[in-house]
């Protein structure tokens, strides 16, 4: 078997068997209802921090920077309950239910970061509150990107209105740029992929050390993606089973596929970290390239070593 078959079995073999042993299906099972359970809470504390700040808009472009990447199918029953929910007229920002929300958002966080951890295979060495501060940390950060997208969304459109008149022969560029909430979408997505896997698990890695892992997530993301809302539009009759649960099972299930998805993304990522990958696809041309110039260098030497006794 050629070397590069086999280091990939060893690396496909590794991460699936430390998955299993990781108890990566019952950790996949804690991110989808954890996530579930974070996106009520984060909304509404996102809402009214928002509001604070004067971004009025950040109701609607946090529902569409979450769902906008999801099947209709799954998507809409959801993101129909949290319009819903958002539209509930709520008191100042220091609540007692505002800061609950806050707290409960920053559960997803926290299950991100315990399966990241086991995914890695490193301990936890930072203390328990710090951890709880990070993840508050994340949903707030998070909130304010949103805050300031939302006011984007107000303030781009004028501007592109106001350049149009004046610059009428861009009229096709800008109607290309106004269409940016799919690309900012995805954008988000792979930089929220990679600060979770740079940052947020314990240890250090490096920006190559993880990149194989999120482009995993992301290929296999789509096309599960893909498959199920082709499943429940086809074969799936959740509603003979579930009756009005079944949006709520959907979304689970959905979700639950999206996160073994990520956890195996890190356990790859794991796996190519300790057969040294990198290493060996770049450490052979590294040391042939230093083989190669001490070989040019040595007539030059000899040259020189020549002239000097002729001297």
């Amino acid at each position: 078997m050629p070397t590069a078959l086999r280091t990939i079995y060893k690396v496909i073999y590794d991460a699936v068997f430390h998955f299993v042993e990781d108890d990566g299906f019952a950790m996949a099972s804690h991110v989808a209802l954890s996530t579930l359970l974070a996106v009520f809470p984060f909304l509404i504390f996102g809402t009214a921090l928002a509001s604070f700040l004067g971004a009025s808009q950040f109701s609607s472009t946090a529902v569409h920077l979450i769902f906008d990447t999801w099947p209709e199918a799954i998507a809409k029953p959801l993101a129909d309950q949290v319009v819903q929910v958002l539209t509930i007229p709520r008191g100042g920002l220091l609540t007692i239910s505002v800061l609950a929300a806050a707290y409960f958002a920053s559960n997803g966080v926290e299950a991100l970061r315990i399966s990241l951890n086991r995914a890695y295979r490193v301990p936890e060495t930072r203390p328990w509150y710090f951890n709880r501060l990070a993840s508050l940390g994340y949903v707030l950060i998070a909130v304010l990107i949103f805050a300031i997208l939302s006011i984007l969304l107000v303030a781009v459109p004028l501007a592109l209105n106001y350049t149009r008149q004046w610059l009428p022969k861009l009229a096709d560029i800008l109607d290309i740029v106004f269409s940016w909430r799919i690309y900012g979408t995805i954008f988000l997505l792979v930089a929220g992929l990679m600060i979770l896997h740079l940052w947020l698990a314990a240890g250090r890695r490096r920006l190559f050390d993880v990149i194989p892992g999120v482009f995993l997530t992301l290929i296999f993301w789509s096309v599960g993606a893909l498959l199920f809302a082709y499943y429940l539009s086809t074969f799936a009759n959740y509603t003979a089973t579930y009756a009005g649960l079944a949006s709520v099972m959907i979304v689970l299930i959905f979700l639950y596929m999206l996160a073994v998805i990520f956890i195996m993304g890190a356990e790859i990522n794991a796996a190519l970290m300790k057969f040294r990958v990198r290493r060996l696809l770049f450490g052979k041309t590294a040391s042939r390239t230093s083989q190669d110039a001490t070989r040019e260098a040595a007539p030059d030497s000899e040259a020189d070593a020549a002239a000097k006794v002729r001297r």
